[in-house]
């Protein structure tokens, strides 16, 4: 059997670190090497224990998480998955520990039903260091019947899905688009309630074009970046948004084969695709058949993702026009639209 996922628990709540605790050691692949009640403890045992995965809380005594993980980020190769309050205050502050750091995160009320798929992807996730350097543009078209790189895509709209470090990558990306986007982009990134209205309003604040979370009824406006609600599943129309609860469709709320299936079913081939880090495969079945009616997809390569699952699931499954380093796609967004 192969040895388990090593993981220390932080949070002050002692019943919390017991239910998380147990919650983790239901799947075999892990076991809690140690637990910790503050920041300044968990710091310790992280740089002594040197565990694959850290979960930790924000909200501590003593130290709190924010601080334990600017220590954690500079001295333990250990990736963090924080703990959050789901509230649009936790949001924010756990959109500030992705920037640090933090590899992910869990909302504290509820979530657990994904910490076991989170734990893995993070304990299979590169070393931060390794990711701030990806490495040159590896171009590589799937059929000869595909434009080449640099030459214009006919879309009427594009479409980005992104997990595990998708808040990250989305600042690349959309920060590399122009304000007078010819088309709408409509954006699928796992998250929970609330944490994506606060993406959304970071990305509009640093970012040149108009960035809002969608909601039901908003019309698809050209320059706007729509940011699909957690908790939901998103769809659009011809000419509007379309934002109604899950029944039953996908594990995730929203779901990138979700909202492209609409897309597809609403634009057909003029889509431009881009597919961003992520842990799983979500995407990569509608993607394909994006493609497959004549829409061109662009995909994150190995080297700059966080996890490299549904960009690898998209190219394996035929699903990827190029391949793309991180810093390269929004400018390759821009050729793709002519702006």
């Amino acid at each position: 059997m192969p040895t388990p996922i090593r993981v220390l628990v932080v949070d002050d709540s002692a019943l919390i670190r017991g239910v998380l605790s147990r919650k983790i050691e239901m799947d075999p692949r892990f076991k809690v090497v140690g637990t910790a009640a503050n920041g300044r403890e968990g710091v310790a045992k992280a740089l002594s224990l040197k565990p694959d995965v850290i979960t930790l809380d924000i909200d501590m005594p003593v130290m709190n998480g924010i601080e334990a993980l600017k220590l954690i980020v500079k001295d333990c190769s250990s990736q963090v998955i924080m703990v959050s309050a789901q509230t649009e205050a936790g949001a924010a502050i756990t959109l500030q520990a992705l920037e640090i750091g933090a590899i992910d995160f869990i909302p504290k009320s509820r979530g657990a039903e994904l910490i076991h798929e989170k734990l893995f992807a993070a304990a299979g996730a590169k070393p931060k260091g390794a990711r701030a350097a990806p490495k040159p543009a590896a171009i590589r078209p799937l059929t000869p019947a595909k434009p080449a790189a640099g030459v214009r895509v006919n879309a009427k709209i594009a479409v980005i899905g992104s997990s595990t470090g998708g808040p990250q990558a989305l600042q690349a990306v959309i920060s590399q688009l122009p304000e007078n986007l010819p088309v709408p982009v409509v954006v699928a990134q796992h998250m929970p309630p609330h944490f994506t209205k606060a993406l959304a309003q970071r990305l509009n604040d640093t970012c040149p074009p108009k960035v809002v979370e969608a909601k039901d009824g908003d019309p698809l406006v050209r320059g706007t970046v729509y940011i699909a609600p957690g908790g939901m599943q998103t769809r659009v129309t011809a000419n509007e948004i379309k934002v109604a609860p899950d029944h039953g469709e996908s594990l995730y709320k929203p779901s990138v084969d979700v909202l492209a299936e609409s897309i597809r079913n609403a634009f057909g081939k003029s889509v431009l695709g881009v597919m961003l880090t992520g842990m799983g495969g979500d995407g990569a079945i509608e993607f394909t058949k994006l493609r497959k009616a004549g829409a061109y997809n662009i995909s994150q390569d190995q080297a700059s993702c966080v996890v490299y699952g549904m960009p690898r699931t998209l190219f394996e499954a035929g699903g990827a026009d190029e391949v793309l380093p991180l810093d390269q796609i929004g400018a390759r967004m821009r050729s793709a639209l002519g702006c």
